[in-house]
């Protein structure tokens, strides 16, 4: 066979794996929730922006990282970051990290077992860590100074720059391990896992740009279960992949729901059929439950728009809304908290919100 017929083979291959799936899971429930509209109370002179990330702590605040600010900087790319603290009543409390050097363009949140707060800055290259007071206590990543020649956006070189221990290039969140281990996902250039260890040393890192097992093309979203195991939102190639704390690579899961017929994102055109096929079930955001039985909820981007219930091994439990602007639909969900099974916090770039959704016990 010659290499024409080769490439054909393997690419007829392909697309038949990527539809069977897809048949195989029409069934699939939408589960029963609700959205309040009106939980969060922001003063009179404070309005989320773009909002791409949300976290819970154990005492049920919530932190919203929004793409906000966005007067005080120039027509052309201004620095969009502000993190907000609200009570577990939707109460706001404080603004965190006012002013800060490494804010840029807010990408997620995450609080970790003692409550400290860490947020993932996809301008500035960095993950900061506050204590619960709201203090700066460590940094990880560092950024392009403003005098220097070579400070611009990264470019989209292929194959792409060499990667750096301790430097990130547009990362996009973080998780720990039972041992205080913390994963980086890195990003939307470096498609790599990065691994510090709980004292904020460098330990290693794994992957590349690709679409093998072990490769990724966006490492968007990032979560660890209770035996350690990472679970990697690699965006661009649909499919969450699962590794061990080492980088080992054990399994991996697409979710394919088809949209229903006439499903349109909030913005833009309905994608052609091969592009809407890519972004099915493509994991934009992913949070972990806690206590013994965990699942995931797992949100797509700005088409389908939607969320979906998901087991540790990939079985969809059920679909969550659709694609709109109304409350308890969905456009770009960068980010989920999910403090239990039956309580969700969805932050949405599109529609410049976060909404609490509550499903019945």
């Amino acid at each position: 066979m010659d290499r024409r017929h080769v490439l054909r083979a393997c690419t007829m291959a392909f697309v038949f794996c990527l539809m069977a799936p897809i048949s195989a899971q029409q069934s699939v429930q939408e589960l029963p929730f609700e959205s309040d509209p009106d939980f969060f109370k922001l003063p009179a002179d404070l309005h989320f922006g773009e909002v791409s990330g949300v976290a819970v702590n154990s005492k049920g605040h919530v932190f919203v990282f929004t793409r906000t600010n966005s007067t005080n900087g120039p027509a052309f790319a201004p620095a969009a970051s502000a993190l907000w603290e609200f009570d577990n009543h939707g109460k706001y409390v404080r603004e965190i990290g006012k002013g800060l050097y490494g804010w840029s363009f807010a990408h997620t949140v995450r609080i970790d077992k003692d409550d400290n707060i860490w947020a993932v800055d996809k301008g500035s290259d960095m993950v900061i860590k506050f204590n619960p007071a709201g203090r700066v206590m460590m940094v990880f990543g560092r950024r392009r100074e403003s005098v220097d020649l070579e400070t611009k956006p990264w470019e989209d070189r292929d194959p792409p720059l060499p990667h750096a221990d301790g430097l990130f290039r547009e990362p996009t969140d973080i998780a720990w391990d039972s041992d205080g281990n913390s994963y980086v996902t890195d990003g939307y250039v470096n498609s790599r896992v990065a691994k510090f260890d709980k004292n904020g040393d460098w330990v290693k890192s794994w992957g590349s740009k690709g679409t093998e097992p072990g490769q990724f093309r966006l490492p968007h979203a990032l979560v660890i279960d209770q035996k350690n195991n990472l679970y990697v939102g690699d965006r661009s190639n649909r499919r969450i992949q699962v590794f061990d704390g080492e980088g080992k690579f054990l399994r991996m899961f697409t979710i394919d729901v088809p949209p229903p017929a006439g499903t349109r994102p909030v913005n833009g055109n309905v994608p052609q059929a091969a592009a809407g096929a890519a972004m099915v079930g493509a994991p934009n955001s992913i949070c972990i439950t806690p206590g013994p039985n965990q699942v995931l909820f797992v949100g797509e981007s700005t088409y389908p728009g939607r969320l979906f219930k998901v087991t540790l091994d990939g079985k969809v439990l059920g679909v969550i809304g659709r694609s709109g602007r109304q409350l308890k639909q969905f456009s770009g969900v960068h980010q989920l908290a999910c403090p239990s099974e039956y309580e969700v916090y969805a932050a949405e770039t599109s529609n410049w919100r976060v909404q609490r959704l509550t499903f019945p016990h």
